[in-house]
């Protein structure tokens, strides 16, 4: 695993990525965003698989406050804004701290749950900077579905061992798991809503999403399609809210596919 250092808004953040045949610099770059209680390891062989099918590298990291990325201070409390920063700021400064020049050869972004949005998000304030987008459940408002998973993920994690599954994957477990539930639960977050700014985005979309996905439902990836209608959307049966763990063939192909058709484009 390896570090670079960003600052932001003031403050030294460590964040750990991970390259997947990074040696291979005449393929397309995917770059991967965890969910909002992932991490680099969480992804487990999602983005080597992806990769390998696509002809792609890849660039697999952990956001602040997660895996052995910088934890949130204590204390520190994420406002309803926090994927709006993590797009507008931090997926910047990293991609900037890695070596990579956006501008002069755009990467991909798939991202997952909130890493979804935050793609969304990137793609649609920094338009010429994205080749195109895979989005996994993401979120593009908020639903009373979503709202009483994340309240039983709450009862769980104080009643079963999902502190001690996560502690596996994070140096400091409730850094990522409060930062992400206390967020979400903040009555003010029930606003929230990045609909309005999809229309930025001019790059290439796949949106994917389970039909037994917990944490929302097709509104979300038909959202997307409403406002951007050359949209690709699959719609996967028998899978939640994780489509890499519950129907990794199906996607791993789609994912192949698309990237192959645009970039032959």
């Amino acid at each position: 695993m390896e570090h670079v250092e960003i600052d932001w808004r003031g403050q030294a953040v460590r964040l750990e990525h991970r390259w997947v045949t990074r040696e291979r610099a005449d393929r397309p770059l995917i770059v991967f965003l965890h969910e909002g209680l992932g991490s680099v390891s969480m992804w487990r062989d999602a983005p080597d698989r992806i990769c390998a099918a696509a002809g792609a590298r890849g660039l697999v990291w952990s956001r602040p406050g997660y895996g052995g990325s910088t934890p949130r201070a204590s204390g520190e409390r994420w406002q309803p804004d926090f994927m709006h920063r993590q797009a507008h700021e931090v997926l910047p400064a990293f991609l900037e701290a890695v070596g990579l020049d956006a501008q002069a050869q755009p990467p991909w972004l798939l991202g997952h749950s909130d890493g979804g949005s935050i793609a969304l998000l990137h793609a649609a304030r920094f338009p010429a900077r994205v080749a195109g987008l895979v989005v996994l459940a993401p979120h593009i408002l908020v639903e009373d579905v979503s709202i009483s998973s994340i309240e039983r993920a709450r009862e769980a994690y104080a009643t079963t061992d999902l502190r001690a599954r996560l502690a596996r994957h994070h140096a400091d477990p409730d850094s990522a798991f409060y930062g992400w539930n206390d967020a979400w639960l903040d009555p003010a977050f029930r606003a929230w809503s990045i609909e309005a700014e999809l229309r930025a985005i001019t790059c290439p979309v796949l949106a994917v999403q389970g039909l037994d996905d917990e944490y929302g439902t097709l509104e979300q990836i038909r959202g997307i399609a409403r406002r951007l209608p050359a949209t690709e959307l699959l719609e996967l049966p028998a899978c939640g809210h994780s489509p890499h763990r519950d129907q990794p063939e199906k996607l791993v192909r789609a994912v192949a596919v698309f990237m192959r058709r645009h970039a032959a484009h």
